[in-house]
């Protein structure tokens, strides 16, 4: 991670203007995410309960990636919110581009995975992932994640259809 010191850490409510910030800049710079500019239409006091419901889930967990006091990656994930799903749930990063290619998505993944084992509540992460997007598959499947499926024309881009691969981890 060179001569930047990455720090990872959970989400707090007072992150939300911080994070709506690097939430706009990261849906500029990557058609691969679920969002693009100006789509999100959030307040900083709705992310704020957004960061709050997170904090007190035992089966959800936020990270965010920082440097110098500055958010360059997240990583959020939500696990179900009924006794039939509570074990299980999907997640989403992402990694500012002037930081990609230094492990930061390795890291907050890695986070991921060692605190479901902690949990002993979380035995099994679910995720999609656009089917062109050859470094994330690559990353998901170097921490042990299998493809499972495939959705058609899960997103639409720039008028674009893209199939997006499922892949999941167990937990044990």
């Amino acid at each position: 991670m060179e001569e930047d010191s990455v720090m990872i850490r959970e989400a707090v409510a007072d992150d939300a203007e911080k994070l709506l910030d690097y939430l706009e800049k990261i849906s500029a710079e990557s058609d691969f995410l679920t969002f693009g500019p100006r789509e999100l239409h959030l307040d900083i006091a709705q992310e704020k309960d957004t960061l709050d419901s997170f904090s007190i889930r035992d089966n959800a967990l936020f990270l965010v990636a920082e440097v110098d006091d500055n958010i360059i990656g997240c990583l959020n994930f939500s696990g179900g919110t009924r006794s039939r799903t509570a074990h299980t749930g999907e997640f989403g990063i992402s990694v500012l581009q002037a930081y990609w290619g230094q492990h930061i998505g390795k890291v907050l993944l890695k986070t991921l995975i060692s605190w479901a084992h902690r949990t002993h509540i979380i035995r099994r992460i679910n995720l999609r992932v656009r089917m062109d997007n050859v470094r994330a598959k690559r990353l998901y499947q170097s921490a042990g994640f299998v493809e499972e499926g495939m959705i058609k024309r899960d997103l639409l881009v720039n008028g674009k259809f893209y199939d997006s691969i499922t892949m999941g981890l167990d937990i044990n």
